[in-house]
């Protein structure tokens, strides 16, 4: 009997694991199918965001304010500086135009009364345009290693001896005296130093050169009288003459430099340079520069507008309209690029480095000192 009952009891357990065996695999499968369910709502989920974004992505790329702020994120502002003397003057329409919203492209002008509050700006990338004396490109270009090119030429010969003193008529005549100058390690002390080299003179032994900052300080010593014989360049030349009856221009430096190279070499007081690297990123906004410049050189140098000319140039708080007005005609302000820039430029660059190596940065540049896209 104990057997029997034994046995029922070990039977009763074998079903009883048998029923909890197959409850098991039940719950297991509900516990997957929830987790199952769980990833297929959370992937629906991800799907609808991915569509919600995509259709306000398509939705503002259709909207106008969308394309608006898109165009102004996208447009570049080139950074130019210029001097207060004919290159600033050349630029006088295009910052015009610039301001008024009419140019091509978007600038931001920089006026400096001279170089040397601009190079190490050039240098560190921080202009990408400039305008600058010629033999400076030069400096520039191997002070960098390249990263700075000569793009057009702005301004040939403006120089000019002024004084009150009616006995100097010649180069000759300046032996002994004292001679204030401007533009010191530029051309205006270079193409001095050059001219009364050639006629039998050196600057510092025969002829004493004291030097001044800037154009404007030196037009101020010889319009009140405190110096009597200065190199100065136009437009200043003009602003000294309106104000002291008693100042003549006594001679023209390029008129001088020709006699001295036989007019083999121009002389040439101003260029165009710029950032290789922004020309070769931003190629329609230097091809735009270029176009737009030549332009404004072109109208600031006709003739017919010297009115309308001289009051921008005003406007630009480069010079005075009036003196503008005057000068404008003597400021030789030009524009030339691409071979005939490269010929000019370089024949008065060798001029220079022969006189003195240290005026054009130690060596001459080589061909990729000029730029050669065109404003065509």
């Amino acid at each position: 009997m104990k057997r029997l009952i034994a046995m029922m009891c070990a039977v009763l357990l074998a079903v009883s694991a048998v029923g909890c065996s197959n409850n098991n695999p039940q719950q297991n499968s509900s516990v997957s199918t929830a987790e199952e369910s769980s990833k297929e709502e959370s992937l629906a989920e991800e799907s609808l965001a991915e569509e919600s974004l995509a259709e306000q992505s398509s939705a503002a790329e259709e909207s106008p304010v969308a394309e608006e702020s898109s165009d102004v994120e996208d447009s570049y502002v080139v950074r130019v500086a210029a001097l207060k003397g004919p290159t600033g003057m050349g630029l006088a329409k295009l910052m015009d135009e610039n301001t008024e919203g009419t140019s091509q492209n978007q600038y931001e002008f920089t006026l400096a009364s001279a170089p040397d509050e601009i190079l190490a700006s050039i240098i560190k990338g921080e202009y990408d345009i400039a305008a600058v004396p010629t033999n400076v490109a030069s400096i520039l270009y191997n002070k960098t290693e390249g990263k700075v090119q000569m793009a057009a030429l702005n301004t040939l010969g403006v120089l000019y001896v002024v004084t009150s003193d009616d006995s100097i008529t010649s180069i000759a005549d300046l032996a002994g005296r004292t001679v204030y100058s401007s533009g010191q390690g530029a051309v205006p002390e270079i193409a001095f130093n050059y001219i009364l080299e050639k006629n039998g003179l050196t600057a510092g032994t025969d002829v004493t050169v004291e030097y001044r900052s800037e154009h404007s300080e030196l037009a101020a010593l010889m319009a009140s009288g405190e110096a009597e014989i200065a190199v100065l360049p136009q437009p200043f030349v003009t602003s000294v003459l309106m104000q002291n009856d008693k100042v003549h221009v006594a001679l023209d430096l390029t008129e001088e430099w020709d006699k001295v190279t036989n007019s083999e070499n121009q002389m040439t007081m101003g260029c165009i340079v710029v950032q290789k690297a922004f020309a070769e990123e931003h190629p329609e906004e230097m091809a735009a520069f270029m176009k737009e410049y030549q332009a404004s050189v072109e109208y600031i140098t006709d003739e017919a507008n010297l009115e309308d000319a001289a009051a921008l140039i005003e406007k630009a708080d480069i010079i005075k309209a009036a003196i503008a007005q005057k000068a404008l005609p003597e400021c030789n302000i030009v524009f030339i690029d691409g071979q005939e820039m490269q010929q000019i430029a370089s024949g008065f660059l060798q001029v220079l480095f022969d006189s003195n190596p240290a005026m054009v940065g130690g060596k001459l540049p080589d061909e990729d000192l000029y730029y050669q896209g065109s404003a065509e």
